[in-house]
């Protein structure tokens, strides 16, 4: 890995200079959709279609990500929380200009919790050089997108295997 980042806590996804915040809503339950993110770390090129490999390490406490096009994350296990948090932070990354980044799975069941499905809420917190700020500022549509496509297509993994 290139570089170190900032050893920033779980404070740091409402204090981040960037932050992006994106929801959708799924039929899968709370508990259920957890186990995807926390449990299952090793199925998520199953369904995040950017990841092509994510297994966890330090005997649980933190996990290995890899990306298509080759960026690398070593990352620390900030929360989790079941079955309504889940949160991580990147300790090393080979992705320039980087200096901090933590992300958060925030959980809550659908419709004031009148429904069976699951509110999914992913908060992308980062600190980084100038222009990569503002790229991620304008590549918001893309990040949002991406974001939709995997959660719906974990929610279909996870309904399909239930029924």
């Amino acid at each position: 890995m290139a570089h170190r980042l900032s050893p920033v806590g779980l404070d740091f996804v409402e204090s981040a200079p960037v932050r992006l915040v994106f929801a959708r809503e799924v039929c899968a339950p709370p508990g259920v959709v957890y186990g995807a993110l926390a449990d299952d770390v090793t199925g998520w090129p199953q369904w995040f279609t950017a990841v092509t490999l994510c297994r966890p390490t330090g005997g649980g406490t933190g996990r290995e990500v890899r990306l298509k096009g080759g960026t690398r994350f070593q990352e620390s296990i900030l929360a989790a929380d079941g079955p309504e948090r889940y949160a991580y932070r990147v300790d090393r990354t080979n992705a320039p200009g980087l200096r901090a980044l933590v992300e958060e799975w925030r959980l809550t069941p659908a419709g004031g919790g009148t429904g069976t499905g699951t509110r999914v809420q992913w908060t992308f917190a980062m600190d980084g050089v100038a222009p990569l700020r503002g790229a991620l500022k304008l590549g918001r549509a893309g990040l949002g997108r991406a974001f939709r496509d995997a959660v719906t297509a974990l929610d279909k993994r996870l309904t399909s295997s239930a029924a």
